[in-house]
């Protein structure tokens, strides 16, 4: 009897230990499932699965697979870019982008302390810098202010969205980037907080997002794996007393001709990226929102600058971080944004309300003109043009049959708009990533590429329609002789007399030092000449780089500059530059230069039949939510 029951007896034990066991096993795999991405960016450059889509340094011979990274780092790490010093908070160093960067989506949460020495100090933004894979965008993430790691008493929780700039590839292939956002922060006095970052999230897929590891004297811990070294960031805000208060502005809100016509105080938007105008001379354009998915404004004239939101993205669906609209044929806005029925990106239209607003305030009617429906689609396709027809047209920077890239055509029907891909690029000697394009002047579309072409730093193409298909023409092979790092193409216009006008980075230094150039493409006996008609400052330790630029009525080019020495994380100059025609050639000049003065000039540039410029900068303002400007002639 007694053995009968201690054999029951041994073999509920040895149930227990086997079902132990299991349950150790499984949970192990569990834990495994739920960590199948490391938390450093060094070990997942060792893990198949992540090396397989990092960039490396690509040789000058093209290759099918276009380069992710704009150019490499070099013997200076880059500043992760805010506004002038006197914004910042607190600053934890520079961007180091080559040790090691930690996850912060996927479950894992990395915190990194920061000081406040001043009473009633108001947090109103933060930029950090990231690293990437490929051509991913940080869409948004969570950002929390608390008194502990990632716990204590809470100041802020939300999750925002970011302006992603200056992207340097490492050695690892990684993009480092700097990431910028703006919100309505606590007001904190004295004291440590801990400033903590999670979910985030990129707009083309799930891919992991490393902040960068340096050496500064924050003190930060990982949730999984307590201590860690600090991370390069910088909390952004302004300190008020009972008398007054000070805030950077960056830039002037007057200075001669040029004027700021609205500031983005947070709850009306910030971070606006460029702007279109119509044919009353009302302003539109794309801005951050405190619900994290954007909104769209528009700036209308009577006494002053009146601000209206007309509408604000809800996600999902119905899209969100809406990008540079047009103002379309039939008075519609049309734009691109992230989301869509299948999470691929979708192309939006706004249009006011069915009767009439007596309020001036109310808001515009989204549809979806059409929702992108996967990779080979033009996913997250952008950069809208519209043509005398109504037809829009936009580019797909990793879409396509070959991913890596489109551009595709929305043709309005009865039974709505019809998607067309007219050209998908291979990443080789047609060019990859295209940017850009425009409906030329005799009824083909040009473009610029950001890799691919016979030196794999990019093209200028042309496409030409031929029965039912579209033929593509390289018209410019964006060179590499002398120059080191990856040029950035920038923004392509056409004149009346059908001259091409573009403009890309180089980087002839192996430090980094970038600088912008301004070309001409002339077309000649069937041939496209090439003239440089300006290029950045060379004798600067740093960059001197033109994020934008336009035509006005005379055929004179307009744009905007900025100068700055990251290694020595000075602020240099800021200016507008107007490229004049004259009869022994072109002609530069500077209607508007500040020294010591950094700005973030974004986005499209607009001019009225006046000759009144209008722009935006992402950052500075007098809330340093950013701005819109004009420079009136």
């Amino acid at each position: 009897m007694n053995s009968r029951r201690n054999t029951r007896l041994g073999c509920v034990v040895l149930l227990a230990i086997i079902s132990l066991a299991v349950g150790s096993i499984a949970a192990a795999a569990q834990n495994s499932a739920q960590n199948v991405v490391p938390p450093t960016a060094v070990q997942a450059a060792k893990m198949p699965q992540f090396a397989s889509r990092l960039a490396h340094p690509a040789h000058s011979q093209a290759s099918t697979q276009a380069p992710r990274s704009r150019r490499q780092l070099g013997a200076c790490s880059q500043k992760h870019r805010g506004p002038l010093d006197d914004n910042d908070i607190y600053d934890n160093g520079p961007t180091n982008g080559n040790t090691s960067a930690w996850t912060i989506n996927f479950g894992f949460i990395v915190s990194d302390s920061f000081n406040v020495s001043d009473i009633n100090t108001e947090v109103t933004g933060a930029s950090f810098a990231m690293w990437l894979f490929g051509y991913d965008v940080l869409s948004s993430a969570e950002v929390s202010i608390t008194s502990g790691i990632n716990g204590g008493t809470s100041y802020f929780d939300q999750t925002v969205t970011f302006t992603q700039s200056g992207c340097v590839g490492n050695q690892l292939g990684y993009n480092v980037c700097n990431e910028f956002t703006t919100f309505n922060g606590p007001t904190l006095n004295p004291g440590t907080y801990w400033v903590n970052l999670q979910r985030a999230s990129v707009a083309s897929g799930d891919d992991p997002v490393y902040w960068d590891e340096n050496s500064g004297p924050s003190s930060a811990s990982e949730n999984t794996l307590g201590t860690i070294p600090s991370e390069s960031f910088t909390i952004l805000g302004y300190t008020t007393t009972s008398t007054s208060s000070t805030r950077n502005t960056c830039m002037p809100e007057q200075d001669g001709n040029f004027s700021v016509i609205h500031d983005f105080n947070g709850t009306d938007g910030s971070g606006p990226s460029g702007v279109t105008i119509d044919r009353a001379g009302n302003l539109y354009g794309p801005a951050q929102s405190s619900s994290g998915n954007g909104t769209v404004y528009k700036l209308a004239q009577a006494a002053g600058w009146a601000l209206s939101t007309l509408y604000n993205f809800i996600g999902g669906a119905s899209g969100s971080g809406p990008q540079g609209v047009i103002v379309g044929q039939n008075g519609i806005l049309y734009g691109a944004a992230s989301g869509g029925m299948q999470n691929y990106g979708l192309i939006f239209g706004l249009r006011p309300p069915p009767t009439a607003c007596l309020t001036g305030s109310c808001s515009w009617m989204e549809n979806a003109v059409y929702s992108f429906t996967g990779s080979t689609d033009a996913q997250q396709g952008n950069g809208l043009v519209s043509d005398l027809a109504g037809n829009l047209y936009g580019v797909s920077p990793s879409g396509g049959a070959q991913q890596a890239g489109a551009v595709f055509e929305l043709t309005p029907s009865i039974g709505g708009w019809v998607e067309s891909i007219l050209y998908s690029f291979t990443g080789g000697s047609d060019g990859g990533v295209p940017i850009d394009v425009l409906v030329g002047n005799d009824g083909n579309l040009y473009g610029m590429t950001k890799f691919g072409g016979a030196y794999n730093y990019g093209v200028v193409f042309q496409l030409t329609p031929s029965g039912n298909s579209w033929t593509e023409s390289v018209l410019y092979d964006i060179p590499t002789e002398g120059w080191q790092g990856r040029p950035d193409p920038g923004s392509l216009l056409q004149d009346s007399a059908g001259n091409l006008f573009g403009i890309y980075d180089y980087s002839p230094c192996c430090a980094g030092n970038t600088y912008g150039l301004i070309f001409m493409l002339t077309p000649s006996n069937g041939q496209w000449v090439f003239t440089e008609l300006h290029h950045g400052y060379e004798g600067l330790d740093g960059d001197d780089v033109f994020p934008n630029m336009t035509l006005d009525a005379a055929g004179n080019l307009w744009g905007t500059g900025t100068a700055y020495n990251g290694c020595m994380n000075t602020v240099t100059y800021a200016y507008i530059f107007e490229l004049t025609r004259g009869n022994g050639g072109w002609y530069y000049n500077t209607p508007e230069f500040w020294s010591y003065t950094y700005w973030n000039p974004s986005g499209a540039l607009a001019m009225d039949p006046q000759g009144n410029l209008f722009g935006t900068t992402s950052w500075c303002g007098a809330y340093g939510g950013g701005a819109v400007w004009k420079l009136s002639p």
